[in-house]
């Protein structure tokens, strides 16, 4: 583990602190003596079938951040193209192919939350959800999304 990685991540913990990001309700370590897993809660977008929910995020973060991206997943069950139903995995280029050390833990967690106001059902991790859209039922998709954000997203006690 390098010392640049562990300035980088005391970095963005005070930062996180101090700073609000859009969407992020909440974001710190695990455990105050491992900045390498990470827990953030992310608010649904307004206007969309998230609005209202809270949605918490694993982030398990490697030892050759910020060169290599954060791992995250979705801990609240997710109903979307791009979330894993079972594991939570999100697809989302940032977290792949598309990472740049410019992001960093606060800006990423508001990039999932935006993904989940702008699906993308043509690389999907949920088929299903991916269909409805695909198919074109905006109605059928927002009243499915709604169902599990209201089961699962909303209130104090998420999936508990």
């Amino acid at each position: 583990m390098s010392e640049a990685t562990l300035k980088r991540l005391l970095k963005e913990l005070r930062d996180s602190q101090r700073n609000e990001a859009e969407y992020v309700e909440d974001l710190h370590p695990v455990d105050d003596d491992n900045l390498f897993e990470w827990i953030a809660v992310v608010r649904g977008p307004v206007d969309t079938p998230y609005d209202g929910g809270r949605f918490e995020i694993s982030i398990k973060v490697p030892v050759s951040y910020p060169l290599a991206p954060p791992t995250m997943n979705f801990v609240t069950t997710v109903c979307h193209p791009n979330v894993q139903f079972k594991t939570g995995e999100i697809c989302l280029d940032l977290l792949k192919t598309a990472w740049s050390p410019a992001w960093t833990l606060q800006s990423a967690c508001s990039a999932v939350a935006m993904l989940l106001g702008q699906p993308e059902p043509d690389s999907p991790l949920n088929v299903d959800a991916a269909n409805i859209l695909r198919c074109g039922d905006t109605r059928a998709y927002r009243s499915l999304v709604r169902m599990y954000v209201e089961l699962h997203a909303m209130g104090s006690s998420n999936d508990e």
